[in-house]
């Protein structure tokens, strides 16, 4: 499964990366978001999860992965500025669906506020609107650490909080890439924690209001983080919602074990692909409940 490989200009101001992941028998294409300091290297569970069902496209950010030496990185990319490259990407890929992993959400979700045309769903994983207790402990070490360039304690950050069901295999593989990324990153994950901690924290609320395709929000039951109840307020302001609580998993859900990778499956594809006999009325209910369970 070779992706097609292409570097974009994005507005003559960034240069992007992208995987697209064809399949001849899809009628459908479905562009993925990364979360922070992730690459195009995250979603390897999740395109084997899409695809061949539909066309995948990955891509990195200006300032991450194979797109980094494309770039100058002269100013850091506000999360504004990120829904307006995956809107681009959106159009040049001609994508029905997007899907995002943690804070890839609030750039997603900036974007579909903008009610893109040719988007006729999205899923947002990992991601609430909320900054709990245990999500603030996380963002404010990781300003300090990410401030100091204290790359072994921001590797082990990573591990022992958000990344806490991961395997031992990925947790050695997770620190090794965060704890080696360029000082350009770092900044930039440190502008933007400081960014959330600092911003209006309903505005990724005022975003969904204006969202008017269906959104599934995923979300792993022990993800202390991005707690699935947390995310549940989004069913006050997205007008068609559903939600799964993926159950025994935390964070980074289908790569935390292979029930959990079996289980995100039937989540996404359950939502994006209902088989024939069900209703379309009530697979898009307002504020409707999805449990999947491990």
């Amino acid at each position: 499964m070779r992706p097609e490989i292409a570097v974009l200009d994005i507005q003559g101001q960034y240069r992007v990366y992208t995987e697209f992941y064809r399949a001849d028998a899809a009628q459908k294409t479905i562009i993925l978001v990364n979360g922070s300091m992730a690459t195009t290297a995250s979603f390897a569970q999740t395109v084997k999860s899409l695809h061949p069902a539909f066309n995948v496209v990955l891509y990195d950010q200006p300032y991450a992965g194979k797109s980094k030496a494309h770039n100058r990185h002269e100013n850091m990319l506000t999360k504004e500025v990120e829904g307006q490259i995956l809107l681009e990407l959106i159009d040049h890929f001609a994508a029905e669906h997007v899907l995002s992993f943690s804070w890839g959400g609030a750039a997603t979700l900036l974007a579909l506020a903008h009610r893109p045309r040719r988007i006729e769903k999205a899923v947002i994983s990992s991601f609430s609107p909320v900054i709990n207790e245990p999500m603030r402990d996380y963002l404010e070490r990781g300003v300090d650490y990410l401030g100091n360039l204290d790359r072994d304690r921001v590797g082990h950050l990573v591990n022992n909080t958000i990344g806490k069901h991961l395997p031992s295999l990925f947790k050695r593989f997770n620190y090794r890439h965060v704890s080696n990324l360029a000082e350009h990153e770092y900044g930039q994950m440190h502008f933007h924690i400081r960014q959330v901690l600092d911003s209006d924290r309903l505005c990724y609320l005022k975003a969904a209001r204006q969202i008017d395709v269906p959104v599934l929000f995923v979300n792993g039951e022990w993800d202390e983080y991005t707690a699935a109840g947390d995310a549940q307020l989004f069913a006050n302001h997205v007008q068609y919602s559903s939600f799964s609580t993926i159950q025994a998993t935390g964070h980074f859900l289908d790569m935390e074990h292979k029930a959990a990778l079996r289980d995100s499956r039937q989540a996404l594809l359950g939502f994006l692909k209902p088989t024939h006999h069900e209703s379309r009325t009530r697979a898009y209910l307002p504020q409707e409940q999805h449990a999947q369970a491990i």
